[in-house]
């Protein structure tokens, strides 16, 4: 199943109390919940304004949905084509 890199533009997300992150998760996690086992929220980086999320979803589509369905913006949504890290290197 693809996975998806989405970016949400959120000024101010790198203040955002550890109960304001709390509630915002339980939230997200409350629509994936609705939208059925398809779609999973597998983690997302914080940074100052933004934040971005890694999804695994059968289409870009059904990540658009969670995010409408939840309030959450999805400025970007992009299918993850590979991954790589230093091990990559070794060959």
């Amino acid at each position: 199943m693809p996975k998806y890199l989405i970016e949400r533009d959120i000024p101010g997300a790198g203040k955002l109390s550890p109960q304001e992150l709390q509630a915002i998760s339980q939230k997200s996690c409350g629509i994936l919940n609705q939208l059925g086992p398809q779609i999973q929220w597998v983690h997302s980086y914080v940074t100052d304004e933004k934040v971005y999320c890694v999804y695994i979803a059968p289409n870009a589509e059904m990540v658009l949905e969670h995010a409408r369905n939840g309030g959450f913006p999805a400025n970007r949504v992009s299918e993850i084509r590979s991954v790589i890290d230093p091990t990559t290197a070794e060959g």
